[in-house]
């Protein structure tokens, strides 16, 4: 089916700095559309000049208060104009970021997107209710909290959800009166290219937001690097967050790190069926299965286990794949070739380690062109086979059977990752015990992913450094400053006060 494009798509991408687009110049990289494979756009990675160079205008931006001293009524206005004209541009940027992710149109549009008018906002509500601590120390001092941005932030979104976790990013560093540079997944800039405009349409000043578009190895590693970058947020890969880690280690930045998972999904023998079922499919296969929380590993009590992985199997094998501009489509194309192949090689290693296929694992033969894999389930042979232990990025689940509630504890708990886990189970002491005893940083009970602001969003173990959510923002990007102001000439020693 032929799919028109309803909005222009910008051709030559580049970087964004001090409010202007730079020339076309540097290294060429193909941006492609991962349901057709074709070519769609040109990117052209900046280099470490170009980076510093950004960094340099939002450096000068804190530096002038362009944006500190803007009052909060005037930065909350700006706020309120980007949510606005988000809002009236959603379709745009959802065909932009469903062209370049392959993620389906309808899911961008309804669900992923929208968190952008939540972050903006969410910070725009908060901007005015801050409220710092003091103190009094037997009536001589006033003691009280100033708390201060740090001033650049470096924000570094992903290619499975690079505007939303990019708004989430740009939405808390402003919020708190810093200046920023961001750079998105190299893969998939299109969305957040076009979001550089609006920032500036609702009144951004110059130099407050700028975005940098290149390769990790180059462009990203300049940015960490750079010295007048004094936090970073990161969402990615582990292996990714290490490299950032090290690199901001010398100079001893802030860095938050929300990284991989290999989340647990249990489903107890007093589980809402039917629910359970609904949120196991949703929480794997959402996202065409490219989400860090991800319910990858589901575990599954023996008495009920036949009749549930036989009822998911049914419903995954009538999961619609096709192109995600198509209203039916519930899973679309993974986001490029490098990891389609990536995707398909876990398959094959499964198999290999033993793990019976139970659907899927397959190119659908209705789709002979574009990054498309069958929603696939496998049954593991062991906890600690690679399928069970590494992140595997998209539509795979496996599944494991416990035969009681301490078991599949211990099974979530065998995991070096540690960012979500999943339980469906009307067994209360059940529901405590896993909130309580499983090593993760958020803990869902009978519900698919739910997150709010205003709570922590972290990982234990490999699965993160930092903490989103309100509190862990305020840590990232602000720092204090104790003030004591004395009520009374205090009593002092008078050195060299004495006879000559």
């Amino acid at each position: 089916m032929n799919h028109p494009a309803p909005f222009p798509v910008r051709e030559r991408i580049t970087s964004f700095i001090d409010g202007q687009w730079l020339a076309p110049g540097g290294k060429a990289l193909s941006i492609v559309d991962p349901a057709s494979e074709r070519q769609v756009a040109t990117l052209y990675g900046a280099d470490e000049a170009q980076t510093s160079a950004a960094v340099e205008a939002a450096h000068r931006s804190f530096a002038k208060r362009t944006w500190v001293d803007m009052g909060t009524a005037s930065k909350q206005a700006v706020f309120r104009r980007i949510v606005d004209l988000t809002r009236s541009r959603l379709d745009e940027l959802a065909w932009l970021e469903c062209l370049n992710t392959g993620i389906p149109y309808h899911y961008m549009r309804e669900r992923q997107l929208p968190r952008i008018l939540r972050n903006f906002s969410f910070f725009a509500d908060s901007m005015s209710q801050g409220v710092e601590k003091a103190a009094t120390q037997d009536g001589e001092y006033l003691r009280f909290v100033v708390r201060e941005p740090v001033g650049v932030a470096a924000l570094i979104s992903p290619w499975n959800a690079p505007l939303a976790l990019a708004s989430t990013k740009i939405a808390a560093a402003l919020a708190f009166g810093n200046s920023c540079v961001v750079k998105c997944a190299e893969q998939t800039p299109l969305a957040v290219a076009r979001f550089m405009d609006i920032l500036a349409e609702a009144g951004v000043p110059p130099g407050v937001v700028n975005l940098v578009n290149g390769l990790g190895e180059v462009t990203g590693r300049a940015l960490v690097r750079h010295p007048l970058v004094k936090a970073i947020s990161f969402t990615g890969g582990t292996q990714t967050g290490r490299s950032i880690a090290a690199d901001a280690a010398p100079l001893l930045k802030r860095v938050d790190l929300e990284l991989g998972g290999k989340s647990a999904n249990i489903v107890a023998a007093s589980a809402p069926f039917e629910d359970a079922l609904d949120g196991a499919l949703t929480s794997i296969f959402t996202n065409n299965g490219q989400q860090c929380f991800a319910g990858s590993r589901i575990l599954v009590h023996r008495s009920i286990a036949g009749r549930f992985i036989e009822s998911f199997v049914a419903r995954a094998r009538r999961i619609r794949v096709g192109h995600p501009h198509d209203a039916a489509t519930e899973v679309g194309p993974l986001a490029n070739a490098a990891h389609y192949g990536r995707v398909l090689s876990y398959v094959t290693l499964a198999r290999r380690e033993g793990s019976q296929l139970l659907t899927g694992g397959e190119r659908p033969t209705d789709h002979p062109v574009g990054y498309y894999l069958q929603p696939t389930a496998l049954l593991a042979r062991s906890n600690r086979d690679r399928v069970c232990q590494e992140e595997i990025f998209g539509p795979v689940v496996a599944f494991e059977v416990f035969d009681d509630f301490d078991e599949a504890i211990a099974i979530a708990n065998d995991s070096s990752f540690g960012l979500v886990s999943y339980l469906w189970s009307n067994d209360l002491s059940e529901c405590l015990r896993a909130v309580t005893k499983i090593e993760a940083g958020t803990v869902l009970v009978n519900t698919p992913m739910s997150l709010d602001l205003r709570l922590p969003f972290a990982g234990y173990k490999e699965s993160g450094l930092g903490q989103e959510g309100m509190e862990g923002f305020r840590r990232l990007y602000t720092q204090e400053k104790t003030a004591a102001v004395a009520l009374r000439r205090p009593a002092m020693a008078r050195l060299g006060a004495g006879p000559a």
